[in-house]
């Protein structure tokens, strides 16, 4: 029985074959050499069997046209990749940066208002691609025949944007690791502000923005956990009748398990949440659990969920 396996090459880009030899199975992390549609290219093994086909399953790359009734076939993989396969793969990713610099010189001389990220030859030379980042639509046929004429090869130009631009190039972020997008978090989901004030973040850009210019892509898949942790707590602004009488929750600690409290003849205080649960449930009242936050349709921290207006 063939094996479904997910390949990645430089950068974010993957594609799926099939890997036919079931005597001697496919492990992730091989590299292997694949025919794509115009040649041949060298790639590692991310995914196999199930894993991989469910992923295969999820994705459009087969598609042809914007309705498929069915996909395409997958490929079978040619062989593993031998050490000779891989150094002249080393050389060629070594020689790229030569590439990109001549490139850019071609642009300028162009005179066209692109900024060259990076380029990619394919395995067997047979293809380059050129990544590039442009306010504008921009005219590069020109462009194209001239560095077809220069390099000898098919040339494909392809505008990404700057989160793509950072998933590709890396860096390290502001929290002192390296990017998410070019690490682990290989599929880049729309990130909006709502998430940030959700999570009670400053808005201001500079402190919620990645390398890239962009919201962060945290933001996206820490939500869940605030969202569902605030559940748990008093919204901020309501007033709550305690051991000391009535007061007004002015902030909540999801992390410690804190509530910040304000009564107007006492001051302020800080408690656990245990400690606030006890006290309200010891004057008959019970705080609403996290289901019943869920029914009300409203996520805590979302804009209208701060203190009542006065009628």
């Amino acid at each position: 029985m063939s094996q479904t396996i997910e390949v990645r090459f430089k950068g974010t880009r993957k594609a799926y074959f099939v890997w036919e030899d079931e005597a001697d199975p496919i492990r992730v992390k091989e590299p292997v050499v694949v025919e794509v549609e115009r040649g041949r290219d060298l790639g590692r093994v991310t995914a196999v069997g199930d894993t991989a086909a469910k992923k295969c399953g999820s994705c459009t790359s087969c598609a042809v046209g914007e309705i498929a009734e069915e996909p395409a076939p997958l490929k079978p993989v040619l062989r593993r990749a031998t050490p000779e396969d891989l150094k002249v793969h080393q050389d060629i990713r070594l020689s790229e940066e030569e590439v990109r610099q001549k490139v850019i010189q071609r642009v300028h001389g162009h005179g066209l208002l692109m900024k060259v990220s990076d380029t990619e030859w394919q395995w067997d030379r047979s293809k380059l691609t050129i990544y590039f980042t442009a306010d504008k639509r921009v005219d590069f046929r020109a462009l194209v025949r001239d560095l077809a004429s220069l390099f000898r090869t098919r040339i494909e130009l392809r505008q990404i944007g700057v989160r793509d631009e950072a998933a590709r190039l890396s860096g390290v972020g502001r929290c002192g690791r390296e990017y998410c997008c070019s690490t682990w978090l290989k599929e880049l989901s729309p990130v909006n502000l709502g998430l940030a004030k959700d999570q009670h973040l400053s808005l201001n850009p500079s402190q919620i923005s990645g390398g890239c210019g962009r919201l962060l892509c945290c933001l996206k898949y820490e939500h869940e956990f605030y969202v569902t942790a605030r559940k748990r707590f008093p919204k901020e602004g309501k007033t709550v009748r305690t051991s000391v009488g009535a007061e007004k929750v002015v902030a909540v600690d999801i992390f410690r398990e804190r509530v910040f409290l304000r009564n107007e003849e006492h001051g302020s205080r800080i408690i656990p949440l245990t400690q606030l649960r006890l006290e309200v449930e010891q004057l008959g009242e019970v705080l609403p659990t996290a289901e019943e936050r869920s029914r009300l349709g409203r996520s805590p921290g979302r804009r209208g969920d701060g203190p009542e207006s006065p009628s």
